[in-house]
């Protein structure tokens, strides 16, 4: 867990990523038990609640399953749809927005490939 909250940012969405985080990092595997919300509570002074609703909305995306009296799982499918989701969310916010400023400035789609592959060579890559 971070150790520290982003005041600007809703709470129950920052305990929402971290758990995405830990799937996509492998800190947390398919089968895995997931903290609790009063893990999440007590760690970070804040109400229960608030750490369920993040939770919950990892539940009914299918990233996480409740087991009655055990705690939260990890589901099997967790890591491909996490990843799938971070996909659209990069294409939505950062390429689509890349694209429409590459057109104002009139670039093709080449140059941008061109810049892309630039900046893999700057880094070794």
């Amino acid at each position: 867990m971070k150790k520290e909250l982003d005041e600007n940012k809703p709470i129950f969405l920052q305990i929402k990523e971290q758990i995405e985080d830990s799937i996509i990092d492998g800190s947390l595997n398919g089968g895995e038990r997931a903290p609790s919300t009063n893990e999440f509570a007590k760690f970070y002074q804040i109400n229960p609640a608030t750490a369920g609703k993040g939770i919950n909305e990892l539940v009914l995306e299918g990233i996480l399953i409740k087991k009655r009296g055990v705690g939260m799982f990890v589901t099997e499918e967790a890591k491909s749809i996490v990843i799938e989701k971070r996909k659209q969310t990069f294409y939505e916010n950062y390429l689509l927005p890349m694209k429409r400023e590459a057109e104002k400035l009139e670039m093709d789609r080449q140059e941008l490939i061109n810049m892309l592959n630039r900046e893999d060579e700057a880094h070794g890559n």
